[in-house]
């Protein structure tokens, strides 16, 4: 099969589909990989790389398009609409509950797509979606401790503290895998941590992982609504697969947190659990709403490409051989990879996006 990995074109997205490792494994099943020049530089991975792996390099996004498998990292911005032509299976995040009009582009098109973040296993886990939520919940504190400081508009808190000094506070809307990254990266700064989820199990999990270091909550609008006026930092990490997220915080209660706190919505790439907070990008990352600091990046773990990209390889690989190996048939016996086929010859077929576009 041909397969193509175009650059990415989101704003400051440096990450890549493909590593020139995984070019190596593919070629070696008899696959020809066919690169964008350029494609993988952000990452630390230069044209001659993925040549010496045996891949051919295109001048053109249209040469890396016009394969039979496309592997991306996100979504298709419109400016590549034009290249969703047949025959063409489509393999890269797609989010497509905050993304109506990419929706209704895949269906218009007839490819079929397939999303990183559907591919779900048996017990519920989200396997080509947890590498980078284990990035996204690391940098949401990374970056939120950034935020803090005066000069970028914050309150001017160091996270955690120091001695005659209290640490800040940073409470965290889901125990999924952003929110236990994010607590793990907090209490590593030595911050005072909460988090608030619906799920007990998941509660009682956290605290035999975390111990008396996490105050833990179940998540309803009174301890939303207790918390918010003493939290520095707020992450947002609520997750229902391939549904858009729920608000969670009202524009009132960002209006009583405190002058200088910092938001950090990880769930903007599913539409935002905080009722303020719009999309920001890697060049605009901020921005001041009802004196709170607000940052939702969707592709924040583009950040760190180096790192993202190989961790991201070393989960889609094994779906992109096998996607190579069987084009359409490889989720005929693979219920997770078949969770993760959203568009499919002009029809919505995602169960959990129909929900959220019942008139496609």
């Amino acid at each position: 099969m041909e397969i193509g990995v175009p650059k990415e074109i989101k704003d400051q997205e440096f990450r890549v589909g493909l590593t020139p490792s995984s070019v190596r494994a593919l070629l070696s099943q008899g696959h020809q990989v066919f690169v964008e020049e350029g494609a993988g530089v952000g990452s630390g991975f230069p044209d001659g790389a993925y040549a010496k792996a045996g891949a051919e390099l295109v001048a053109t996004a249209k040469e890396a398009w016009n394969r039979e498998l496309v592997v991306k990292v996100k979504e298709p911005l419109p400016e590549e609409y034009e290249y969703l032509t047949l025959p063409k299976l489509l393999f890269t995040y797609l989010h497509l509950a905050a993304e109506r009009t990419l929706t209704e582009a895949l269906i218009k098109s007839g490819i079929t797509a397939i999303a990183y973040e559907t591919v779900e296993l048996a017990d519920g886990q989200l396997p080509l979606l947890a590498p980078m939520s284990r990035i996204a919940g690391r940098l949401a504190v990374q970056m939120g401790a950034h935020y803090l400081e005066k000069q970028q508009g914050g309150r001017g808190v160091l996270l955690g503290g120091v001695p005659g000094v209290k640490a800040g506070q940073v409470t965290i809307l889901g125990g999924g895998v952003v929110g236990t990254e994010a607590a793990k990266m907090a209490i590593g700064l030595g911050a005072m941590v909460t988090i608030l989820d619906i799920n007990v199990d998941r509660l009682n999990q956290l605290g035999e992982l975390f111990g008396s270091r996490v105050d833990l909550r179940y998540s309803n609008a009174s301890q939303i609504e207790d918390l918010l006026p003493h939290t520095d930092l707020l992450i947002g990490a609520v997750l229902i697969t391939g549904k858009r997220a729920p608000v969670l915080v009202s524009r009132q209660e960002v209006e009583q947190m405190l002058p200088g706190a910092v938001i950090m919505d990880v769930a903007i790439d599913q539409g935002g659990c905080v009722e303020t907070l719009r999309v920001t990008s890697h060049s605009q990352p901020s921005y001041i709403e009802a004196e709170v600091v607000h940052v939702g990046i969707p592709n924040m773990p583009g950040a760190t490409p180096w790192t993202a990209t190989q961790a991201l390889n070393n989960s889609t690989l094994r779906y992109v051989l096998k996607l190579a190996n069987l084009g359409e048939q490889a989720w005929e016996n693979d219920l997770p990879l078949a969770k993760g086929v959203n568009v499919q010859a002009g029809k919505l077929v995602q169960g959990a996006v129909k929900t959220v576009f019942p008139d496609l």
